[in-house]
């Protein structure tokens, strides 16, 4: 009986989003992916604050890469995106914009294109390029389970292959200044947990205990910026992870009665953002002329659900989108599945945020407005 509980919503799923790789639905997801997305209201009448904007990552910031992916990690359906500017599904995994979304806005640029959805002309890449894909973890294999992604190393090389083109157009010099002046966005390791150290793939858990487990990833992560920074990168947004134990399939997973969060897996999380963090501080003391600095999604997650009600927000527990107790069992896979309101809810899908509260961590990141997340210093005051 156990063994029917776990398989069945593998195998529902299976069967429900194998329809997305029909020829006709994935032509028709193309088209969306290439919809010219808003610029920024003072685009026309300012120059943007910073040259470009360029983004690596998961599900968190994907904004159309496995669309072109044989993956089941994929949002290129209806309801996702049926918020966005376009309200048509894009690939980002949330019914609007993502955290990333706002931030070019308050940089004075365009909504930054998917490497894999532009032509690749330097016209395409000139104001920045969205490496992130949905499954990609820390570790080469995490999300392998899901089928392809690109992962971290390979976003890494290639946003090394766009600076080499920009260089043959700009110059050696001219794409220096404009790699050493832009901002870079990393948002990356749940599916380390999601789908390799909670599932004790290859039996890590008798290899690792959590924060060993938590250290090995921030040690990866140093050397993937140091390697950036080889390539004249100088200012990096570290995101850490939102609560976990909160998301809806883990509520659902662990049989929380009354939507308590599991400390179990957040005290995990608590250990990875700290040794992020700790990670941060150190490069910079390493790295005198980089700004890097670090943003805790848990401190801002926690602050909006523990006054949700001041933020606007009705539900913390039950997804907008999916199936199940706390609608944390299947995955978001119709329109008919989703709530009619979602900016009323924390969670859209079984683990991603909602526009609503991808907003407000935005503003955090860029300001801390509504609470200081980031050390050692928030997005703005990286731009001179």
């Amino acid at each position: 009986m156990e063994l029917n509980r776990l398989l069945l919503p593998l195998i529902l799923s299976t069967i429900f989003l194998f329809q997305g790789f029909q020829p006709s639905l994935q032509q028709e997801c193309k088209n969306c992916s290439k919809e010219k997305t808003p610029k920024s209201s003072n685009s026309t009448s300012k120059p943007p604050l910073v040259p470009a904007f360029f983004v690596l990552g998961d599900s968190s910031v994907d904004c159309g890469t496995n669309n072109y992916l044989g993956t089941f990690a994929r949002a290129d359906l209806l309801p996702y995106g049926r918020d966005f500017d376009t309200h048509r599904p894009t690939g980002r995994f949330c019914n609007g914009r993502i955290p990333v979304d706002y931030l070019a806005l308050r940089m004075g640029l365009p909504f930054v294109p998917a490497f894999l959805g532009q032509s690749g002309s330097v016209e395409d890449m000139i104001h920045g390029v969205n490496y992130a894909s949905a499954g990609a973890g820390i570790l080469f294999s995490s999300g392998s389970d899901l089928g392809q992604h690109i992962s971290l190393t390979q976003q890494i090389q290639q946003a090394t292959d766009t600076f080499q083109q920009i260089t043959l157009d700009l110059g050696e010099e001219a794409t220096t200044e404009m790699i050493s002046k832009s901002v870079f966005y990393l948002s990356i390791g749940s599916n380390d947990f999601i789908h390799y150290y909670l599932r004790n793939v290859s039996r890590v858990q008798s290899l690792y205990q959590p924060w060993g487990f938590n250290q090995m990833l921030a040690s990866i992560v140093k050397q993937e910026l140091k390697n950036l920074y080889n390539a004249n990168v100088r200012k990096v947004i570290v995101m850490g992870l939102a609560p976990l134990g909160c998301a809806p399939h883990y509520l659902w997973h662990y049989h929380s009665k009354h939507g308590e969060c599991v400390d179990e897996i957040n005290n995990m999380i608590i250990e990875f953002n700290f040794a992020m963090r700790y990670m941060v501080a150190d490069l910079n003391r390493e790295l005198s002329d980089a700004q890097v600095t670090f943003c805790d999604v848990f401190e801002g997650s926690m602050d909006i659900m523990r006054n949700h009600q001041r933020y606007g927000f009705e539900t913390i527990t039950d997804a907008c989108c999916g199936l199940g107790y706390y609608k944390g069992w299947i995955f978001c896979l119709s329109p008919e599945m989703a709530c009619n309101n979602a900016s009323t809810h924390v969670w859209w899908d079984q683990f991603h945020p909602t526009a609503a509260v991808n907003a407000i961590l935005a503003d955090n990141v860029w300001s801390g407005l509504h609470t200081n997340m980031c050390y050692p210093m928030n997005l703005k005051d990286m731009i001179p």
